[in-house]
C-alpha cells in the first residue's frame, strides 16, 4: 500500500491517493508519515547490486521502484585541481541530478493511478519528469517560464509532454502551476513540494557513502535553491546515521545566487548583485525553507551567495579540466573555493561537490 502522507508542522495525516493534498491545511509541505529504515549493519558494497541503481537502497524509501530508466550510482571521482571529489550527477538520463526525484515521483504517481501530472520547473526538474512521465505513460504539462532556454524546451516537449508558458517571474510560473493543480487539471509533481522528490533525491548520499565503504566526508557543498539535493543529502545522511551505517554527518554547505539567495542572506548579508548565471537556483521563496535552516544547523552548515564572475571562473576551470557541465553546476564549485577562502572549511577538508546538470543542456 502507498505510504500515507503527515504534515512535520501540525501533525496532521492524510491518507495516500489520487486526490491527496499537494501541501498541508496549515500551509506547511508534506512528508512521508513512514520513514523506512533497515535492520542489520550496511552490507559490504561488493555485494550491492549497482544494476538496480539508486533502487539498491529500496530499504530506506517510502516509495515502490515503479518507473525507471536504470538511473543512479553515478561516478565518484577525485578532482585534484580542487582537492576534493565531483559525484557526476550530471549524466542521469535526462542529463540532471532530477532524474533522482523524478523516478521517485513518478513511481509514487503510477502507485496512484494518476493519469495527469502538472509541475513547474525552470528547465532541469521538468525535463526529468516529462521523461519520467513518458516512461511511465502518464500524461504531464511543465508551466516554465517564458524565456526559458529552448534546449529544455525541447527535452519537454520530444518527450510529449506539454511545456506552458508563463510570462512573469519564477513565481508566477509556480502560481500559475498551483491554479491549475488547484482546479482539478493534474497531480502536482512538485520538484519543490512533493515529498516522493526528497525520497528520491536523498539517495545521493545513500550512493556517496556506499562507494566510500559507509564513510561521510567532512562536508558536501551543494547548489541551494529548493532545496531538492541540499534537503535530499541531509534526509539520506540522517537516514544512514539513524540505520547505524555511518558514525557521522557531513557539514552541509551551500551556495546560492547573488540577488535570489534568501537563506544566505538570512544567515549572512548578502551582496545586492545580480547572478543570472546559476539561473537554476534563483529560488526566492523555497517552500521548505525552515526545513533547510535546520538541516543547516543540525550539520553545522552554512549558505553563501556568489556572484556571476565567480561562477563563470569556476565553469571555466571546470571545462578546461573534462568537467563539461551547466553553469548551476559550477556555482557550488566556486562555493568550495570561497568556502575554503573565508575559513569555514581546511584545505586538507574532505570534500564531496555534486556536479548537478550536464553542459549539453546549457
Amino acid at each position: 500500500m502507498p505510504t500515507d502522507l503527515s504534515c512535520s508542522a501540525c501533525g496532521r495525516e492524510f491518507p495516500a491517493g489520487p486526490d491527496e493534498p499537494w501541501r498541508c491545511k496549515c500551509g506547511q509541505p508534506l512528508d512521508f508519515s513512514e520513514r523506512p529504515l533497515p535492520d542489520g549493519p550496511a552490507p559490504n558494497f561488493a555485494k550491492t547490486d549497482t544494476r538496480e541503481g539508486l533502487w539498491a537502497f529500496s530499504e530506506f524509501l517510502p516509495v515502490r521502484q515503479v518507473v525507471t530508466l536504470g538511473e543512479g550510482f553515478t561516478p565518484l571521482v577525485d578532482a585534484d585541481d580542487w582537492n576534493a571529489q565531483f559525484k557526476l550527477d550530471c549524466v542521469f538520463p535526462s542529463g540532471s541530478f532530477k532524474d533522482r526525484g523524478a523516478t521517485a515521483t513518478l513511481s509514487r504517481a503510477a502507485e496512484l493511478g494518476v493519469e495527469t501530472v502538472l509541475e513547474d520547473s525552470s528547465g532541469n526538474a521538468g525535463a526529468a519528469i516529462a521523461q519520467y512521465a513518458a516512461r511511465a505513460g502518464i500524461d504531464a504539462e511543465i508551466y516554465v517560464p517564458a524565456d526559458a532556454k529552448e534546449s529544455k524546451l525541447d527535452a519537454i516537449e520530444r518527450a510529449g509532454a506539454t511545456p506552458v508558458r508563463v510570462d512573469g517571474s519564477r513565481q508566477d510560473v509556480t502560481e500559475a502551476c498551483i491554479d491549475a493543480v488547484e482546479a482539478g487539471e493534474g497531480w502536482y509533481a512538485s520538484h519543490a513540494w512533493n515529498p516522493a522528490f526528497f525520497a528520491g533525491t536523498m539517495t545521493v548520499a545513500l550512493e556517496l557513502a556506499a562507494q566510500r565503504d559507509w564513510s561521510v566526508p567532512d562536508a558536501v557543498v551543494c547548489p541551494l535553491g529548493h532545496g531538492t539535493l541540499f534537503l535530499g543529502a541531509y534526509r539520506g545522511f540522517r537516514a544512514l546515521f539513524d540505520a547505524g551505517w555511518i558514525d557521522g554527518m557531513p557539514r552541509l554547505l551551500g551556495v546560492q545566487a547573488e540577488g535570489v539567495a534568501p537563506i544566505a542572506s538570512e544567515l549572512h548579508d548578502a551582496d545586492e548583485g545580480r547572478n543570472d548565471v546559476a539561473d537554476g537556483i534563483q529560488i526566492a521563496h523555497p517552500a521548505r525553507r525552515d526545513q533547510i535552516t535546520d538541516a543547516i544547523e543540525a550539520t553545522d552548515g552554512d549558505a553563501i551567495a556568489l556572484d556571476a564572475e565567480a561562477t563563470r571562473e569556476a565553469l571555466d576551470a571546470l571545462h578546461r579540466t573534462g568537467f563539461y557541465v551547466e553553469p548551476t553546476s559550477a556555482v557550488a564549485v566556486a562555493g568550495l573555493s570561497a568556502y575554503r577562502e573565508r575559513g569555514v572549511l581546511d584545505e586538507d577538508a574532505g570534500v564531496v561537490v555534486p556536479l548537478t546538470g550536464h553542459g549539453l543542456k546549457s
